[in-house]
């Protein structure tokens, strides 16, 4: 038994000194001179958000990360002046991650967080950034069933509904009322649920500015599914879609609606057409039971007679693409900008379409 011990531990000797064989030693590596301060990117809540939801006290979840040239000795979080976390001790000293900090009691007002960095070296950086928690949202116009201000979120604030996003839709960094709007991308839009949005009178206002890049895409569509054709959908008997395409190098602005049987155009023809590179507009529709119309910055630029709309399979409103119900000519993602998005379940009147413009103006 003492020989085959022996015999096994030669072997296990043997094998260790050919592995080492050919491999330099570890050698420690002077990790350089500290040159510079902490970096601090807070990505959750950005700067100048507006949460707005039904509940006066509410839970937040911040999201930052920290990164150092050499090494990090702490990292501390202050929401209003008050330490709300300290960071010390580090699986990666040199990078910081956080997508979990939960801060449980956000009240109505104005709030200030602030992240602030030590390195090794005792350089020292701080990034602080301002944010709103607003009161719960009241609808102020007539009729008015639906809005989404796009201030740095896809939230609906008359019913306190998330939208759901597609791909990666993001903020335009202007707007004409708030911090924010939204900025459409490729292959990319934000849905939501219809339900308590349709009625036998319908109307749609925002603000837009043009990117006439591709030539045609989906605007604000709810219509229903096409299952004969599911890759590229386009039954228009009922809901809506509006949308745009090239005209002799302008846009040119659609509006279809479908009564249960069949779909009518409201096509103003010149019109309705804004040039690329046209600053903000304000765009509305309505539905009646008698018409469908289109304005442009308070201006009537098409009108159909029509005998009302049908809400059929409509359980879903895109916004910023005609995907995935209006994709059969290939009206799919906008890359412009949408503002102040309002729906209500009303036929506005020209007036009341230019109330609601002056009063985002002022």
């Amino acid at each position: 038994m003492k020989r085959i011990i022996y015999l096994m531990g030669l072997a296990f000797a043997l094998l260790a000194s050919s592995c080492d064989q050919g491999i330099d030693p570890i050698k420690e590596v002077a990790p350089g001179p500290d040159m510079a301060p902490p970096k601090i990117q807070i990505n959750y809540p950005a700067a100048g958000l507006e949460i707005q939801v039904k509940e006066d006290v509410v839970p937040i979840t911040i999201k930052f990360s920290v990164e150092d040239d050499i090494e990090l000795i702490s990292v501390d979080v202050t929401m209003d002046g008050t330490e709300i976390a300290n960071y010390n001790d580090f699986k990666d000293y040199r990078k910081v991650t956080i997508e979990d900090l939960v801060y449980p009691n956000l009240e109505n007002g104005s709030h200030s967080l602030s992240v602030h960095a030590t390195d090794i070296q005792g350089k020292e950086t701080t990034q602080t950034i301002t944010f709103e928690k607003k009161e719960a949202y009241k609808p102020i116009y007539d009729g008015e069933i639906f809005y989404m201000p796009f201030n740095g979120d896809f939230a609906e604030l008359v019913s306190v509904t998330s939208g759901t996003v597609v791909g990666s839709p993001g903020f335009a960094d202007q707007s004409v009322v708030g911090p924010n709007a939204f900025a459409g991308a490729t292959d990319s839009y934000v849905t939501l649920p219809t339900e308590g949005l349709l009625d036998s009178e319908f109307s749609a206002t925002f603000w837009y500015k043009l990117n006439a890049v591709p030539d045609r895409a989906g605007i604000l569509v709810i219509g229903p599914e096409d299952t004969e054709n599911p890759d590229a959908q386009n039954n228009r008997t009922s809901g809506f879609r509006f949308f745009r395409e090239n005209a002799g190098g302008n846009q040119r602005f659609k509006l279809n609606v479908g009564n249960g049987t069949a779909d009518s155009w409201v096509d103003g023809g010149a019109a309705a057409d804004l040039a690329p590179g046209t600053d903000w507009v304000q765009m509305a529709f309505t539905i009646s039971q008698s018409s469908a119309k289109v304005y442009i910055d308070g201006s009537l630029v098409a009108e159909t007679a029509i005998s009302g709309v049908d809400w059929t399979g409509c359980d879903l409103l895109s916004i910023g693409s005609g995907a995935p119900r209006f994709t059969g000519w290939d009206h799919l993602s906008d890359l412009s900008f949408i503002d102040e998005l309002r729906l209500y379940n009303k036929a506005l009147s020209m007036e009341e379409i230019i109330e609601i413009q002056n009063a985002d103006l002022e």
